[in-house]
Protein backbone atom coordinates (compact mmCIF):
# COMPACT_ATOMS: atom_id res chain seq x y z
CA UNK A 1 0.00 0.00 0.00
CA UNK A 2 2.66 2.44 0.86
CA UNK A 3 4.33 1.60 -2.44
CA UNK A 4 1.25 2.77 -4.39
CA UNK A 5 1.21 5.85 -2.31
CA UNK A 6 4.99 6.47 -3.15
CA UNK A 7 4.18 5.99 -6.94
CA UNK A 8 0.75 8.22 -7.07
CA UNK A 9 2.67 11.01 -5.12
CA UNK A 10 4.73 12.84 -8.08
CA UNK A 11 1.39 12.35 -9.85
CA UNK A 12 -0.44 14.53 -7.69
CA UNK A 13 2.13 17.04 -7.50
CA UNK A 14 1.99 17.29 -10.80
CA UNK A 15 -1.66 17.84 -11.09
CA UNK A 16 -1.37 20.62 -8.62
CA UNK A 17 1.36 22.09 -10.52
CA UNK A 18 -0.90 22.19 -13.77
CA UNK A 19 -4.32 23.51 -11.84
CA UNK A 20 -2.36 26.43 -10.43
CA UNK A 21 -0.50 27.45 -13.76
CA UNK A 22 -4.42 27.19 -15.06
CA UNK A 23 -5.51 29.48 -12.63
CA UNK A 24 -2.70 31.53 -12.59
CA UNK A 25 -3.13 32.12 -16.52
CA UNK A 26 -7.07 32.28 -16.18
CA UNK A 27 -6.43 35.54 -14.08
CA UNK A 28 -3.61 36.98 -15.83
CA UNK A 29 -6.23 36.77 -18.97
CA UNK A 30 -8.85 38.64 -17.22
CA UNK A 31 -6.53 41.54 -15.71
CA UNK A 32 -5.92 41.99 -19.79
CA UNK A 33 -9.09 42.01 -20.84
CA UNK A 34 -10.46 44.57 -18.15
CA UNK A 35 -7.23 46.77 -19.09
CA UNK A 36 -8.28 46.99 -22.69
CA UNK A 37 -11.72 47.39 -21.81
CA UNK A 38 -10.25 50.61 -19.93
CA UNK A 39 -8.00 51.89 -22.53
CA UNK A 40 -11.03 51.74 -25.18
CA UNK A 41 -13.31 53.23 -22.99
CA UNK A 42 -10.46 55.84 -21.99
CA UNK A 43 -10.03 56.39 -25.51
CA UNK A 44 -13.56 56.56 -26.95
CA UNK A 45 -14.39 59.26 -23.85
CA UNK A 46 -11.24 61.44 -25.29
CA UNK A 47 -12.78 60.93 -28.91
CA UNK A 48 -16.43 62.59 -27.88
CA UNK A 49 -14.48 65.40 -25.60
CA UNK A 50 -12.52 66.31 -28.22
CA UNK A 51 -15.58 65.93 -30.84
CA UNK A 52 -17.81 68.50 -28.01
CA UNK A 53 -14.74 70.89 -28.35
CA UNK A 54 -14.83 71.21 -32.09
CA UNK A 55 -18.58 71.38 -31.94
CA UNK A 56 -18.12 74.54 -29.47
CA UNK A 57 -15.70 76.11 -31.35
CA UNK A 58 -17.31 75.89 -34.61
CA UNK A 59 -21.06 76.76 -32.72
CA UNK A 60 -18.94 79.93 -30.93
CA UNK A 61 -17.23 81.19 -34.25
CA UNK A 62 -20.69 81.14 -35.92
CA UNK A 63 -22.37 82.98 -33.41
CA UNK A 64 -22.43 86.93 -33.52
CA UNK A 65 -24.75 88.45 -30.94
CA UNK A 66 -24.99 92.25 -30.39
CA UNK A 67 -23.55 91.14 -26.75
CA UNK A 68 -20.40 90.13 -28.42
CA UNK A 69 -20.25 87.40 -25.98
CA UNK A 70 -17.26 85.70 -25.63
CA UNK A 71 -15.49 82.74 -23.48
CA UNK A 72 -12.38 83.61 -21.02
CA UNK A 73 -12.09 80.46 -19.36
CA UNK A 74 -8.43 81.34 -18.15
CA UNK A 75 -9.00 85.35 -16.99
CA UNK A 76 -11.07 87.17 -15.50
CA UNK A 77 -12.43 89.75 -17.52
CA UNK A 78 -10.97 93.85 -16.60
CA UNK A 79 -13.22 97.08 -16.89
CA UNK A 80 -12.93 98.85 -19.65
CA UNK A 81 -15.45 101.64 -18.47
CA UNK A 82 -12.92 104.22 -18.00
CA UNK A 83 -11.76 103.81 -21.66
CA UNK A 84 -15.03 103.71 -22.98
CA UNK A 85 -17.27 106.21 -20.77
CA UNK A 86 -14.79 108.70 -19.63
CA UNK A 87 -12.13 108.76 -22.10
CA UNK A 88 -13.96 108.90 -25.40
CA UNK A 89 -17.33 110.51 -24.31
CA UNK A 90 -16.21 113.14 -21.64
CA UNK A 91 -12.09 114.17 -22.03
CA UNK A 92 -12.54 117.57 -22.92
CA UNK A 93 -9.86 119.91 -25.36
CA UNK A 94 -7.49 120.16 -22.64
CA UNK A 95 -7.47 116.28 -20.88
CA UNK A 96 -6.79 115.11 -24.29
CA UNK A 97 -3.21 117.83 -24.40
CA UNK A 98 -2.28 116.12 -20.88
CA UNK A 99 -2.78 112.74 -21.19
CA UNK A 100 -1.80 112.42 -24.75
CA UNK A 101 -0.03 115.14 -25.46
CA UNK A 102 -1.81 115.97 -28.15
CA UNK A 103 -5.42 117.19 -29.06
CA UNK A 104 -8.20 115.26 -30.30
CA UNK A 105 -7.76 115.77 -33.64
CA UNK A 106 -4.26 114.91 -34.09
CA UNK A 107 -5.12 111.85 -31.85
CA UNK A 108 -7.91 109.98 -34.91
CA UNK A 109 -5.78 111.42 -37.26
CA UNK A 110 -2.66 109.40 -36.24
CA UNK A 111 -4.90 106.51 -35.52
CA UNK A 112 -6.12 106.98 -38.96
CA UNK A 113 -2.66 107.07 -40.28
CA UNK A 114 -1.65 103.64 -38.19
CA UNK A 115 -5.05 101.38 -39.04
CA UNK A 116 -3.81 99.71 -41.84
CA UNK A 117 -0.52 97.81 -39.33
CA UNK A 118 -2.30 98.22 -35.82
CA UNK A 119 -5.62 96.82 -36.94
CA UNK A 120 -6.16 92.81 -35.33
CA UNK A 121 -9.42 90.24 -35.78
CA UNK A 122 -11.55 89.02 -33.30
CA UNK A 123 -11.32 85.36 -31.88
CA UNK A 124 -13.25 83.30 -30.93
CA UNK A 125 -12.13 83.71 -27.04
CA UNK A 126 -11.43 87.54 -27.27
CA UNK A 127 -12.43 90.74 -28.81
CA UNK A 128 -9.18 92.30 -30.50
CA UNK A 129 -8.82 96.01 -28.84
CA UNK A 130 -9.31 99.04 -31.22
CA UNK A 131 -6.97 100.61 -32.88
CA UNK A 132 -7.76 103.88 -30.89
CA UNK A 133 -6.93 102.05 -27.36
CA UNK A 134 -3.79 100.44 -28.80
CA UNK A 135 -2.69 104.24 -30.26
CA UNK A 136 -3.53 105.67 -26.77
CA UNK A 137 -2.07 102.85 -24.50
CA UNK A 138 1.18 103.68 -26.23
CA UNK A 139 0.46 107.29 -26.20
CA UNK A 140 0.39 106.57 -22.34
CA UNK A 141 3.38 105.64 -21.85
CA UNK A 142 5.44 107.54 -23.77
CA UNK A 143 4.10 110.70 -22.44
CA UNK A 144 4.10 109.87 -19.15
CA UNK A 145 6.77 106.91 -18.60
CA UNK A 146 4.65 104.90 -16.12
CA UNK A 147 5.04 101.69 -15.07
CA UNK A 148 3.09 99.03 -17.19
CA UNK A 149 0.67 97.77 -14.78
CA UNK A 150 -0.11 101.15 -13.61
CA UNK A 151 -1.31 101.41 -17.57
CA UNK A 152 -2.90 98.03 -17.26
CA UNK A 153 -4.79 98.97 -14.56
CA UNK A 154 -6.45 102.42 -15.96
CA UNK A 155 -6.94 100.79 -19.23
CA UNK A 156 -8.35 97.03 -18.08
CA UNK A 157 -5.79 95.37 -20.06
CA UNK A 158 -2.84 92.76 -19.35
CA UNK A 159 0.51 94.06 -18.82
CA UNK A 160 2.48 92.38 -21.67
CA UNK A 161 -0.71 93.82 -23.87
CA UNK A 162 0.45 97.14 -22.66
CA UNK A 163 4.12 96.22 -23.81
CA UNK A 164 2.84 94.90 -27.19
CA UNK A 165 0.59 98.14 -27.78
CA UNK A 166 3.78 100.22 -26.94
CA UNK A 167 6.22 98.26 -29.62
CA UNK A 168 3.98 98.04 -32.04
CA UNK A 169 2.77 101.91 -32.41
CA UNK A 170 6.00 102.99 -32.36
CA UNK A 171 7.41 100.38 -35.18
CA UNK A 172 4.44 101.34 -37.23
CA UNK A 173 5.04 105.13 -36.74
CA UNK A 174 8.86 104.47 -37.96
CA UNK A 175 7.22 102.29 -40.91
CA UNK A 176 4.51 104.51 -41.85
CA UNK A 177 5.47 108.31 -41.06
CA UNK A 178 8.84 108.29 -41.14
CA UNK A 179 8.94 109.35 -44.72
CA UNK A 180 6.25 112.16 -44.38
CA UNK A 181 8.20 113.73 -41.30
CA UNK A 182 11.30 112.95 -40.75
CA UNK A 183 13.39 113.02 -43.85
CA UNK A 184 16.02 115.31 -45.56
CA UNK A 185 14.18 118.44 -46.63
CA UNK A 186 14.10 119.53 -50.60
CA UNK A 187 15.10 122.82 -51.88
CA UNK A 188 12.11 124.98 -50.78
CA UNK A 189 12.17 123.40 -47.26
CA UNK A 190 15.71 124.53 -46.88
CA UNK A 191 15.32 128.25 -48.45
CA UNK A 192 12.23 128.76 -45.96
CA UNK A 193 14.28 127.61 -42.91
CA UNK A 194 17.02 129.61 -43.76
CA UNK A 195 14.43 132.35 -43.91
CA UNK A 196 13.44 132.01 -40.26
CA UNK A 197 16.83 131.22 -39.09
CA UNK A 198 17.73 134.92 -40.55
CA UNK A 199 14.23 136.24 -39.11
CA UNK A 200 13.85 134.76 -36.02
CA UNK A 201 17.37 133.93 -34.83
CA UNK A 202 19.16 136.50 -37.09
CA UNK A 203 21.79 133.78 -38.49
CA UNK A 204 21.53 134.19 -42.22
CA UNK A 205 22.53 131.23 -44.84
CA UNK A 206 21.60 128.50 -42.06
CA UNK A 207 18.88 125.72 -42.75
CA UNK A 208 19.51 123.94 -38.95
CA UNK A 209 21.32 123.59 -36.42
CA UNK A 210 22.62 120.04 -34.66
CA UNK A 211 22.52 118.58 -30.93
CA UNK A 212 23.13 115.36 -28.85
CA UNK A 213 20.32 113.85 -26.70
CA UNK A 214 21.26 111.36 -23.98
CA UNK A 215 18.36 109.23 -23.01
CA UNK A 216 18.95 107.36 -19.59
CA UNK A 217 18.47 103.51 -19.83
CA UNK A 218 18.56 100.76 -17.50
CA UNK A 219 21.83 98.61 -17.63
CA UNK A 220 22.14 96.54 -19.98
CA UNK A 221 23.29 92.58 -20.27
CA UNK A 222 26.14 93.47 -22.10
CA UNK A 223 29.03 96.08 -22.28
CA UNK A 224 27.42 97.94 -19.69
CA UNK A 225 30.54 99.66 -19.33
CA UNK A 226 30.61 101.10 -23.32
CA UNK A 227 26.84 103.23 -22.11
CA UNK A 228 28.58 105.70 -19.24
CA UNK A 229 28.60 108.73 -20.44
CA UNK A 230 31.08 111.46 -19.66
CA UNK A 231 28.68 112.18 -16.82
CA UNK A 232 28.50 109.26 -15.30
CA UNK A 233 25.04 108.08 -15.94
CA UNK A 234 23.90 105.49 -18.11
CA UNK A 235 22.18 106.42 -21.20
CA UNK A 236 21.93 105.99 -25.22
CA UNK A 237 23.24 108.73 -27.71
CA UNK A 238 21.59 110.39 -30.55
CA UNK A 239 22.14 112.93 -32.98
CA UNK A 240 19.47 115.65 -33.47
CA UNK A 241 19.09 117.98 -36.30
CA UNK A 242 16.46 120.56 -36.34
CA UNK A 243 15.06 123.65 -38.64
CA UNK A 244 14.29 126.22 -38.47
CA UNK A 245 10.43 125.49 -37.06
CA UNK A 246 12.06 123.76 -34.51
CA UNK A 247 11.03 120.50 -36.24
CA UNK A 248 13.08 117.39 -36.65
CA UNK A 249 14.04 116.44 -39.40
CA UNK A 250 17.28 113.95 -39.08
CA UNK A 251 18.10 112.21 -36.40
CA UNK A 252 20.38 109.19 -35.77
CA UNK A 253 19.67 107.14 -32.58
CA UNK A 254 20.77 105.61 -30.70
CA UNK A 255 24.85 104.82 -29.90
CA UNK A 256 26.21 104.13 -26.44
CA UNK A 257 26.50 106.82 -24.33
CA UNK A 258 30.18 106.42 -24.05
CA UNK A 259 30.74 107.63 -27.92
CA UNK A 260 32.22 111.02 -28.61
CA UNK A 261 28.85 112.78 -30.88
CA UNK A 262 32.19 113.63 -33.33
CA UNK A 263 32.34 109.98 -34.47
CA UNK A 264 28.60 109.36 -34.64
CA UNK A 265 28.37 112.58 -36.98
CA UNK A 266 31.19 111.32 -39.26
CA UNK A 267 29.27 107.84 -39.50
CA UNK A 268 25.83 109.70 -40.27
CA UNK A 269 24.17 110.02 -43.67
CA UNK A 270 23.76 113.52 -42.66
CA UNK A 271 27.78 114.21 -43.27
CA UNK A 272 27.62 111.80 -46.08
CA UNK A 273 24.53 114.55 -47.54
CA UNK A 274 26.33 117.46 -46.45
CA UNK A 275 30.00 116.95 -47.62
CA UNK A 276 28.82 115.92 -50.78
CA UNK A 277 26.49 119.10 -51.09
CA UNK A 278 22.77 117.71 -50.57
CA UNK A 279 21.78 120.53 -48.15
CA UNK A 280 22.12 123.05 -50.67
CA UNK A 281 20.77 124.52 -53.91
CA UNK A 282 22.08 123.82 -57.57
CA UNK A 283 24.06 126.53 -58.17
CA UNK A 284 24.65 127.26 -54.18
CA UNK A 285 23.27 131.15 -53.90
CA UNK A 286 25.92 133.98 -53.32
CA UNK A 287 26.83 134.92 -49.29
CA UNK A 288 29.02 138.01 -48.73
CA UNK A 289 29.67 138.29 -52.72
CA UNK A 290 30.43 134.47 -52.77
CA UNK A 291 28.78 130.99 -54.19
CA UNK A 292 28.28 129.41 -50.68
CA UNK A 293 26.12 126.50 -49.73
CA UNK A 294 24.11 126.24 -46.58
CA UNK A 295 25.64 125.89 -43.25
CA UNK A 296 24.71 124.20 -40.37
CA UNK A 297 25.14 124.81 -36.47
CA UNK A 298 26.57 122.19 -34.31
CA UNK A 299 28.33 121.79 -30.75
CA UNK A 300 31.86 122.52 -29.66
CA UNK A 301 32.43 119.11 -29.81
CA UNK A 302 31.70 118.68 -33.62
CA UNK A 303 34.70 119.55 -36.01
CA UNK A 304 34.49 122.86 -37.71
CA UNK A 305 33.64 122.46 -41.75
CA UNK A 306 32.38 124.41 -44.45
CA UNK A 307 28.93 123.31 -44.00
CA UNK A 308 29.10 122.53 -40.01
CA UNK A 309 29.86 126.46 -37.97
CA UNK A 310 30.60 126.14 -34.13
CA UNK A 311 31.47 128.88 -31.74
CA UNK A 312 35.24 130.08 -31.40
CA UNK A 313 37.24 128.25 -28.25
CA UNK A 314 36.58 131.01 -25.29
CA UNK A 315 39.73 129.50 -23.08
CA UNK A 316 43.13 130.54 -24.14
CA UNK A 317 45.94 127.94 -24.82
CA UNK A 318 43.74 125.56 -27.13
CA UNK A 319 45.19 124.40 -30.24
CA UNK A 320 42.17 125.58 -32.02
CA UNK A 321 42.88 128.96 -30.88
CA UNK A 322 46.00 129.38 -28.73
CA UNK A 323 44.95 133.29 -28.12
CA UNK A 324 41.49 134.61 -26.04
CA UNK A 325 38.72 135.26 -29.40
CA UNK A 326 38.26 138.52 -30.93
CA UNK A 327 35.84 140.95 -29.85
CA UNK A 328 34.35 140.30 -33.81
CA UNK A 329 34.88 136.31 -32.63
CA UNK A 330 32.81 136.74 -29.42
CA UNK A 331 29.76 138.75 -31.46
CA UNK A 332 30.19 135.71 -33.35
CA UNK A 333 29.70 133.85 -30.36
CA UNK A 334 26.76 135.07 -29.84
CA UNK A 335 25.21 134.73 -32.43
CA UNK A 336 25.46 131.40 -33.03
CA UNK A 337 24.34 130.91 -28.99
CA UNK A 338 21.41 132.45 -29.87
CA UNK A 339 20.51 130.52 -33.17
CA UNK A 340 21.05 127.33 -31.60
CA UNK A 341 18.50 128.51 -28.89
CA UNK A 342 16.33 126.63 -31.97
CA UNK A 343 17.72 123.33 -31.45
CA UNK A 344 17.74 123.40 -27.67
CA UNK A 345 14.19 124.30 -27.45
CA UNK A 346 12.82 121.70 -29.79
CA UNK A 347 14.62 119.04 -27.55
CA UNK A 348 12.95 120.28 -24.45
CA UNK A 349 9.66 120.08 -25.88
CA UNK A 350 10.54 117.10 -27.26
CA UNK A 351 11.51 115.52 -23.94
CA UNK A 352 8.14 117.65 -22.22
CA UNK A 353 5.91 115.98 -24.36
CA UNK A 354 7.31 112.62 -24.18
CA UNK A 355 8.56 111.68 -20.87
CA UNK A 356 10.22 108.03 -21.47
CA UNK A 357 12.65 110.67 -23.12
CA UNK A 358 13.53 112.32 -20.28
CA UNK A 359 12.85 109.64 -16.95
CA UNK A 360 15.20 106.74 -17.02
CA UNK A 361 13.67 104.02 -20.14
CA UNK A 362 12.91 100.57 -18.76
CA UNK A 363 12.72 99.46 -22.34
CA UNK A 364 15.24 96.63 -23.64
CA UNK A 365 17.84 98.43 -25.56
CA UNK A 366 15.76 96.24 -28.41
CA UNK A 367 12.72 98.87 -28.15
CA UNK A 368 14.86 101.62 -27.07
CA UNK A 369 16.24 103.45 -30.60
CA UNK A 370 12.37 102.94 -32.16
CA UNK A 371 11.01 104.17 -29.00
CA UNK A 372 13.19 107.72 -29.49
CA UNK A 373 12.43 108.02 -33.73
CA UNK A 374 8.51 107.42 -33.02
CA UNK A 375 8.80 110.42 -30.30
CA UNK A 376 10.87 112.55 -32.66
CA UNK A 377 8.34 111.87 -35.04
CA UNK A 378 5.68 112.24 -33.04
CA UNK A 379 6.94 115.77 -32.27
CA UNK A 380 6.76 117.00 -35.31
CA UNK A 381 3.24 115.59 -36.37
CA UNK A 382 2.09 117.83 -33.04
CA UNK A 383 4.18 120.84 -34.21
CA UNK A 384 3.21 120.56 -37.70
CA UNK A 385 -0.83 120.23 -36.59
CA UNK A 386 -0.29 123.13 -34.62
CA UNK A 387 -1.08 121.93 -31.27
CA UNK A 388 -0.84 123.68 -28.01
CA UNK A 389 2.52 122.73 -26.01
CA UNK A 390 1.73 123.55 -21.60
CA UNK A 391 5.18 125.25 -20.11
CA UNK A 392 4.04 123.43 -16.73
CA UNK A 393 5.59 120.42 -18.90
CA UNK A 394 9.25 121.82 -18.75
CA UNK A 395 8.98 121.79 -14.97
CA UNK A 396 8.11 117.98 -15.07
CA UNK A 397 11.28 117.76 -17.46
CA UNK A 398 13.49 119.64 -14.84
CA UNK A 399 12.58 118.07 -11.94
CA UNK A 400 13.00 114.25 -13.98
CA UNK A 401 15.91 114.44 -15.87
CA UNK A 402 19.44 113.90 -15.38
CA UNK A 403 22.29 117.08 -16.10
CA UNK A 404 23.05 116.45 -19.82
CA UNK A 405 26.84 115.40 -20.25
CA UNK A 406 29.69 118.37 -21.14
CA UNK A 407 31.76 118.44 -23.92
CA UNK A 408 35.23 119.42 -24.58
CA UNK A 409 36.04 121.64 -27.92
CA UNK A 410 36.68 119.52 -30.67
CA UNK A 411 40.55 120.66 -32.10
CA UNK A 412 39.65 119.13 -35.30
CA UNK A 413 39.15 121.75 -37.86
CA UNK A 414 39.02 122.34 -41.64
CA UNK A 415 41.06 125.48 -42.96
CA UNK A 416 37.97 125.84 -45.77
CA UNK A 417 35.39 125.56 -42.42
CA UNK A 418 37.63 128.30 -40.77
CA UNK A 419 37.23 130.93 -43.97
CA UNK A 420 33.55 130.35 -43.92
CA UNK A 421 33.44 131.05 -40.41
CA UNK A 422 35.33 134.52 -40.92
CA UNK A 423 32.90 135.47 -43.75
CA UNK A 424 29.98 134.96 -41.06
CA UNK A 425 32.42 137.35 -38.24
CA UNK A 426 32.26 140.05 -41.24
CA UNK A 427 28.76 139.88 -41.69
CA UNK A 428 27.41 140.39 -38.31
CA UNK A 429 30.36 143.06 -37.90
CA UNK A 430 28.96 144.92 -40.55
CA UNK A 431 25.08 144.36 -39.25
CA UNK A 432 26.16 144.71 -35.93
Amino acid sequence: MEEDDERLRPLVFLMTYMLLKRRRDLNNTDVQRRNEIQRRLRQRQYFFQRQRRMMMMMMAGSIRSNAHIRTRPWTTVPSTDWWERVVMTEFQPSDWLDKFRMSRETFFYLCEKLRSRLTRQDTSFRLALPVEKRVAVALWRLASNVEYRTISALFGVGKSTVCKCVRDMCHSIVALLRPDYLRTPAEPELEESARLFLSQWGFPHCVAAVATLHTAIITPSNNASDYINPAGWLSVLSQVTVNGRGQIWDMCACFPGGIEPAEILQKSLLWTTATEGGLSPVPPSFFMGRQLGYVLLGEPCYPLQSWLLKAYPEKRGSRANPAMPSERQNLFNRRLRRARRVAQEALLRLKARWQCLSKRNDCGLDVVPTMIRACCILHNVCESHGDSFNGEWLAEVAEAESPQPAYADADTEQSWGEEVRELFCDYFQQND
